[in-house]
């Protein structure tokens, strides 16, 4: 039995996916050995928390060459853009301000902190992102972020007045060491914000690839308050963002008495009513995890029985977890296309499918592509209108199949 992360309790099995390999190893040599793990889903019954049973070493997943950069994304330039501007009105009137933020990936973020000339630190472990983020002056300190380093900003820079956090706190294992941090550096009155997909919105839609190596911790309003209280941090408000599939933002501060926003009591009601505080609110989810996994399949197999080629747009960590669970290779998507230079040439972990660059999607006009970056499908759509308008045709599987 698994014990949770958070409290050391005895944990309940969600649902278990096999062995996988991890979710951002793009290889150029398809024959290499690739490191594998169980991965699989477990829930804390005594502080809620959905969360992986098994995590590769941060190392692993998280290498020099990591694949991801936020700046690709038009909508998530937007996003980040709103994120900051929140950040920059909370502070107006203040003075000594202080922004820091964890998991700051190549800036897309601070680098509006900056513009506002605010104090501002990004800390970021992956070396390629921080470089980019360095290269156009935002502060940046490579490292993980624990209560260790917590120390060693506030001694050099003081205390933050916002603490921000995107996607990042759900691959962080000693979470409980993250929140020792930001219970140190926080200042008195100030505020941790951070975002990650809302473990409603993955059962609601059943987008299970959300599950791979990197997402250690599936939050909910219920987790969050109980994590925040162990370590002196009460949730005071909850909005949720329309990014990644569903993100929920999270606000915490200092203390027990704070004033609570409604959107707290609206989200964990809704928690409730779907008995994500239970196990029982998870039981039917792996039904419909292989039912997704059975109809693409028999999707992609009827057109390729009638000589279909099938693309796939997005060489996304997400689309590990769904070829490799459900067993689609080569045989199945002729190849994948994205825009990512580091990812262009490779293949995909475990099944192998070759990622190429746009240009030979735009050549090459395959009559249906697989949308794995489906959480940008109205940027996608937008961007790839005139192979709709030719014919082409999108497919996509949550939360249920479609050929838009």
């Amino acid at each position: 039995m698994m014990r949770c992360k958070i409290c050391d309790s005895k944990t309940q099995t969600i649902i278990s996916l096999g062995k996988m390999p991890v979710s951002n190893a793009f290889t150029k040599n398809p024959n290499k050995k690739e490191y594998t793990f169980t991965l699989s889903v477990v829930f804390c019954p005594k502080c809620y928390m959905a969360q992986l049973g098994e995590v590769p070493k941060p190392e692993v997943m998280f290498n020099p060459n990591y694949a991801f950069f936020s700046m690709t994304s038009r909508i998530m330039g937007e996003h980040f853009k709103d994120v900051a501007d929140e950040i920059i009105n909370r502070l107006k009137g203040s003075k000594d301000t202080f922004v820091v933020e964890l998991g700051s990936n190549d800036g897309i973020m601070l680098q509006h902190i900056k513009k506002a000339h605010i104090k501002h630190l990004g800390v970021e472990p992956a070396e390629n992102v921080a470089k980019i983020a360095k290269k156009q002056g935002i502060s940046v300190l490579q490292k993980f972020f624990d209560d260790k380093v917590a120390r060693e900003i506030e001694i050099k820079h003081g205390r933050a007045d916002v603490i921000f956090s995107a996607n990042s706190l759900l691959s962080i294992e000693e979470l409980n060491r993250t929140f020792e941090g930001f219970a140190l550096l926080l200042k008195d009155n100030g505020v941790l914000m951070f975002e990650d997909p809302y473990m409603y919105d993955i059962v609601t839609l059943t987008s299970f690839d959300q599950i791979y190596d990197e997402h250690i911790f599936f939050f909910s309003g219920h987790s969050v308050k109980e994590l925040g209280a162990f370590h002196g941090l009460q949730l005071v408000d909850m909005k949720h963002q329309n990014v990644h599939g569903g993100s929920m933002r999270y606000y915490l501060k200092k203390g027990s008495n704070n004033k609570i926003g409604t959107h707290v009591k609206k989200y964990i009601d809704l928690e409730k009513k779907a008995k994500l505080n239970t196990i029982k609110g998870y039981l039917q989810f792996r039904d419909k995890v292989n039912k997704i996994c059975t109809d693409l399949k028999k999707t992609l197999l009827k057109l390729k029985k009638h000589g279909y080629a099938i693309g796939g747009y997005g060489a996304t960590s997400k689309s590990t977890t769904l070829f490799n669970y459900a067993s689609i290779g080569p045989e199945l998507i002729d190849y994948i296309t994205d825009t990512t230079p580091t990812k262009i040439g490779t293949f995909t972990p475990g099944v192998h499918i070759p990622v190429k660059d746009r240009e030979h999607f735009l050549q090459n006009k395959p009559p249906y592509t697989l949308l794995l970056a489906w959480n940008h499908q109205k940027e996608i759509f937008e961007k790839e209108k005139d192979y709709r308008k030719n014919g082409g045709k999108f497919i996509t599987y949550f939360p249920n199949i479609k050929i838009w």
